[in-house]
């Protein structure tokens, strides 16, 4: 089952400095149908205007990814982290037991762009921590790249969850092939360009959410860059 959820049917947020567009109940907006799916709670899409950002502010039990599509974040937590991470670039912090931290864009004159995604984690109550890593952009050209696993690596982060994430660029007219797993979930998001998955169309900041699918044949229709997350 592949279900598909076009960009403009987003929850949307526009408070000047920050343009925030969630796939999911976020803040203010709750939707009691549109909570989760599978252990993915959060995917925002955020435009974060020069010099601006999310001042210090708590969280707990919370696996948090942030992935930067232009520009840079910075990043400082209670724990003594202070991070930038730029284009092609990841960060991770696992909350855990509890953790203070801020986020700003990093620059004063330029906006910024990414998406962060939350997940709950596999356990409860675990020592919080931060990684920040980067990424070849040339590595995802028609592959996909992981940037998050449960193992972690060489350019890859590691997260407290049984899932993974990756990222492509996959030129026009050229195919992925992905096996899905029993019992797993597929969270398909495309950054910019058209696809076709399996039977279904997807176009930029589309998003798709897909189950009991034992293949997923991803074709660019026009040079795409998407990112797909493999979960429980």
């Amino acid at each position: 089952m592949i279900q598909v959820f076009p960009a403009d049917t987003r929850n949307s947020t526009d408070l000047g400095w920050l343009k925030s567009h969630k796939s999911f109940s976020f803040g203010d907006y709750f939707d009691e149908e549109n909570v989760s799916f599978g252990v993915m709670r959060v995917c925002n899409d955020d435009d974060i205007a020069a010099g601006r950002g999310f001042g210090p502010h708590p969280h707990s039990d919370m696996e948090i990814v942030s992935i930067v599509l232009s520009g840079a974040i910075k990043h400082e937590d209670s724990l003594g982290h202070v991070a930038i991470t730029a284009s092609n670039g990841v960060q991770r912090m696992s909350a855990g037991s509890g953790v203070i931290h801020a986020e700003y864009n990093a620059s004063e004159t330029e906006p910024m762009s990414l998406f962060q995604l939350w997940f709950m984690p596999a356990k409860r109550g675990i020592e919080p921590s931060f990684e920040n890593v980067t990424y070849e952009p040339e590595a995802m050209i028609n592959h996909l790249l992981p940037v998050v696993t449960p193992e972690g690596g060489p350019h890859i982060a590691k997260i407290h969850q049984d899932m993974s994430i990756y990222l492509s660029k996959l030129d026009a007219g050229k195919e992925l092939v992905f096996e899905q797993g029993e019992n797993r979930r597929i969270f398909l998001m495309l950054v910019s360009g058209k696809c076709s998955a399996n039977d279904a169309i997807l176009e930029t900041k589309d998003s798709a959410r897909i189950q009991a699918e034992s293949t997923l044949t991803i074709r660019a229709l026009e040079d795409t860059h998407f990112m797909l997350i493999d979960l429980p």
